[in-house]
């Protein structure tokens, strides 16, 4: 993920290479949807589709590794939720030819919102991530389907995502792609222009932007956690690169400090066979 670079003094710095072969990582990624889905007995994904870039590849993905026939789109808007969201979701339904249920959840966070009193701009946003992971759970006994997971590389090494919301999946095929990877892999599937050159947003509130809630562009952040994560350069390093030392210290204690929503709740040891300690087995284990 790096190559080399000359400064204009000192040695050597790393440099970050955030290329893909667009073609082999769609080969590689819808053969991975095929094998997990079957895996657990399963033949069908429903996916929330934002009419953002992440939840259209996956759709994209999905859909050419089981078949349009075997994936339902799930569109969620919340009244605050811009007129274009749903026009663009919309746009890759009609594009991939697949089901698609559309559900307001407007009245369910109201009922959470109503109950709790007056909520900050983030618990409200927590609140509709959930709201919307509950009903695509459902719709996945419904539907007898797994939920497919859409969040990439960034976001998740950033912890820019809800717990138990748009974080969780049961299958998620973009985990290891940084957003710049996304958004090229989205060329070459051929998701609408549209969808691939608006503005990153979670759209939980007007105006709200990914970049500015993060502080940085997606294009620099996946540089430097390209260095820092999989070349893993350290901190001195990565500011010998050319990135500022306020941005790498930033994004350094982002990283560490939501490394509790990558992993699996810990369990307190006490037995000879702890689950997750002792008592594992593969995915598909069977008997």
């Amino acid at each position: 993920m790096t190559r080399r670079r000359a400064p204009s003094s000192g040695s050597a710095a790393p440099e970050p290479d955030l290329s893909i072969d667009a073609r082999e990582t769609a080969r590689i990624l819808t053969g991975f949807i095929a094998s997990e889905v079957e895996r657990t007995g399963h033949s069908r994904v429903v996916v929330g589709l934002s009419g953002g870039l992440d939840s259209a590849v996956a759709a994209y993905l999905a859909a050419l590794a089981l078949g349009p026939g075997s994936v339902t789109g799930v569109l969620m808007p919340f009244r605050g939720s811009h007129p274009d969201s749903i026009r663009d979701a919309e746009t890759v339904v009609g594009a991939l030819g697949i089901a698609a249920e559309k559900i307001d959840i407007s009245p369910m966070v109201d009922a959470f919102s109503h109950s709790l009193g007056k909520i900050s701009r983030l618990r409200l946003g927590n609140i509709m991530a959930r709201v919307r992971m509950i009903l695509l759970y459902d719709r996945s006994v419904e539907h007898r389907a797994l939920v497919l997971g859409t969040s990439n590389k960034t976001e998740i090494l950033l912890g820019y995502g809800t717990l138990h919301g748009d974080l969780a999946s049961a299958v998620n095929p973009l985990g290891d792609l940084y957003k710049t990877q996304v958004r090229a892999l989205a060329a070459h599937l051929k998701v609408p222009p549209a969808v691939r050159r608006k503005p990153p947003s979670a759209d939980l509130w007007p105006d709200q932007s990914d970049e500015a809630d993060l502080g940085f562009s997606y294009e620099a952040l996946d540089g430097l956690l390209a260095l820092l994560i999989d070349a893993r350069v350290s901190r001195d390093t990565a500011i010998a690169s050319g990135f500022e030392g306020p941005m790498v210290d930033r994004v350094i204690r982002r990283v560490i400090g939501s490394h509790f929503k990558r992993r699996l709740p810990v369990i307190a040891k006490l037995s000879t066979r702890s689950l997750g300690w002792d008592f594992r087995y593969p995915r598909d284990w069977r008997s």
